[in-house]
């Protein structure tokens, strides 16, 4: 089966006025980042999940636009698929490579702000040594989205930078995301086992822009 973009595209942005206050755009985010979209992913969008992890849909980079829908397929879905596994992860490595190609090549700069937010996400999810480094260029790139965000939903930019400072505590703190650690078989410090206690996490709670 062939797959497109704007499938991707579609599902993700749809044409609903989401973008036009501040009340449409939480509820647009609320639905994606907090569960909303597992049964649709996981009922059609599974097989272009697994295409997009198997290689399959690399092409899709070419143009800004197929890059924004591979991010998606890459970095989103993986986590209404395989939620609470490993796989949730997997793919974040290449998305967050596809990001910072990204960014170098213009492809950041060409697409609509809302879509902006999905780099940024993706640049926080994934772990690694440069993760600090990461997190520097999201705030760069924050004030690029700020910059360009409409009257309506310019009270937002406070919420967009208190949330990178809250990811940014936690990689200070843990150099990773602790509440992975279960998922991935790994042993908690005790410092890690009493944060994960409070499941108070930036990337899963109700006040936080990405999963």
């Amino acid at each position: 089966m062939g797959y497109s973009p704007d499938q991707v595209l579609d599902l993700w942005f749809p044409n609903t006025g989401f973008w036009d206050s501040q009340e449409a755009f939480g509820a647009w985010i609320r639905e994606r980042m907090y569960g909303g979209m597992d049964a649709i992913i996981c009922a059609d969008f599974a097989d272009l999940t697994r295409a997009a992890a198997a290689g399959e849909l690399d092409n899709w980079a070419e143009t800004a636009e197929g890059r924004v829908a591979l991010l998606i397929a890459l970095d989103q879905f993986p986590r209404s698929l395989w939620r609470d596994t490993p796989g949730a992860y997997a793919q974040d490595i290449k998305a967050n490579l596809l990001v910072l190609e990204g960014v170098r090549n213009g492809h950041f700069a060409q697409v609509a702000p809302y879509k902006k937010l999905f780099f940024l996400i993706a640049l926080g999810h994934c772990e690694g040594p440069d993760h600090l480094d990461r997190l520097d260029l999201i705030d760069t790139l924050s004030e690029q989205l700020i910059a360009e965000l409409p009257e309506a939903l310019a009270p937002l930019s406070e919420g967009l930078l208190s949330q990178n400072a809250r990811v940014r505590g936690v990689i200070e703190s843990f150099g990773r995301h602790p509440h992975r650690n279960p998922h991935y078989g790994r042993v908690s410090s005790a410092a890690e086992e009493a944060y994960i206690a409070t499941g108070d996490f930036p990337h899963v709670q109700s006040n936080a822009p990405g999963p």
